[in-house]
């Protein structure tokens, strides 16, 4: 029965000992990293078939920097993206670990106070410019959305209103440039092909799961500088009260030694 308490009282010590609060936004971090990047690689891979199929556009021989290029490039960020949050996300939770009671008592004061007040000021400065980077990456996220949005509204248009033109230039977007000419009306074939597909639908809905997913790692982000500040004011409030039982420490020795060196004279004067 002493050992089952004894496990038991362990157990407990370990469940404080978890940051709660650091790991609720670390499995909020990585929930809206991965919905972004992996949503948003497929959604650029259906972008490429959209525009090769429906556009009729082709890649570019050479370096010639095209929308095809600019698609590759977004990729490759997307995976940088992924590795770099993964990585940062292990650092914040060890960050939250040595910022906690638990660790704190078995570790000392000292210890958690000289690392911990430099380790929780960097992370928390690296944290805002992340947070300001992914509002960033959630503005731009936005603009497929916009798009996308647009052409699905004109195949809705084209269902509802019999005989209705539209068309949709890719130079409004910047897509191409402005001597290409790049467009795709409601009478042609390619249009109606490209609205009764599922690919287009899927592509925009994937885009809009990237863009949900930007949005929660910013509030990642805001969750993770509101642990932050909390660590840090747990740990310059553990550094005072350390300089202050140092202090205290010092005065009893100081008093301690005085009252010894009284009673030592008394007692050479009485002998």
């Amino acid at each position: 029965m002493s050992d089952l308490w004894r496990c038991f009282e362990c157990c407990i010590k370990c469940l404080g000992g978890i940051p709660y609060a650091s790991l609720i936004a670390t499995i909020l971090l990585y929930a809206g990293v991965a919905l972004f990047c992996g949503c948003g690689h497929e959604a650029l891979s259906g972008t490429v078939n959209i525009l090769q199929t429906y556009f009729e556009m082709a890649r570019t021989a050479g370096d010639t920097l095209d929308v095809f290029t600019m698609i590759d490039i977004f990729k490759y960020v997307i995976y940088g993206i992924a590795a770099a949050f993964f990585v940062y996300g292990i650092l914040l939770m060890v960050e939250g670990f040595f910022t906690t009671g638990a660790i704190k008592d078995l570790y000392g004061d000292f210890k958690i106070t000289t690392c911990g007040r430099c380790v929780s000021a960097w992370f928390i400065m690296l944290t805002y410019l992340f947070m300001l980077a992914w509002l960033g990456v959630t503005a731009f996220t936005s603009l497929p959305v916009y798009m996308y949005f647009n052409l699905w509204t004109i195949c809705r248009n084209t269902t509802l209103v019999e005989g209705a033109n539209l068309c949709l230039d890719l130079r409004q977007f910047g897509i191409v440039t402005i001597g290409e000419e790049k467009k795709i009306c409601t009478v042609s074939e390619n249009f109606l092909r490209m609205c009764e597909s599922t690919e287009l639908n899927m592509t925009f809905h994937l885009f809009i799961v990237a863009l949900a997913g930007a949005g929660a790692a910013v509030i990642a982000m805001v969750h993770y500088l509101m642990v932050l500040s909390a660590n840090w004011a747990y740990v310059k409030d553990a550094c005072r009260m350390q300089k202050y039982e140092d202090i205290k420490s010092k005065e009893e020795q100081e008093l301690h030694d005085i009252h010894s060196t009284r009673s030592k004279e008394r007692l050479n004067a009485y002998t």
